[in-house]
């Protein structure tokens, strides 16, 4: 089986990216939160938004070490289709996730890049840990 070579430093490479830019966002999460927000709001409404943005961000961590661990476990390190469904899930959120930064889109946008660009991954990276840890079959 001839593997593509350059699919697993891009994965981890866009994994990287992602990971940055949500932690970025993590620390200055204030201009998303104020951008959607009215212009005249109350305390309880901004941490309201708040949460639900630290709830998005901290969810999409937890799905990266799910997928951090079946990759540098070796699990989808090989998994061509996994890897490039990473690759384009992680690279086009990385982009979304600029313009979400630099652009202080409204904080309930998250929800949607969260959809496509790390939930459906990180579906794909648990069932290939169920067919290998609980089918017991290969990883590729």
């Amino acid at each position: 089986m001839v593997l593509v070579s350059g699919l697993v430093p891009a994965r981890f490479l866009t994994l990287t990216a992602h990971l940055v830019i949500v932690i970025t966002i993590f620390w200055s999460r204030d201009n998303n939160v104020l951008a959607s927000l009215p212009l005249q709001y109350s305390q309880q409404q901004y941490q309201r938004q708040d949460v639900e943005l630290v709830v998005a961000l901290s969810v999409t961590l937890g799905l990266f070490a799910v997928e951090l661990a079946g990759f540098l476990a070796g699990v989808s390190m090989f998994n061509n289709t996994q890897s490039l469904l990473s690759i384009g899930a992680h690279g086009a959120a990385a982009l979304a996730l600029l313009f979400f930064l630099f652009d202080q889109w409204d904080s309930s946008l998250y929800w949607g890049i969260f959809a496509f660009c790390s939930a459906l991954p990180a579906a794909f990276e648990i069932l290939l840990f169920v067919s290998v840890f609980g089918f017991k079959r290969k990883p590729l």
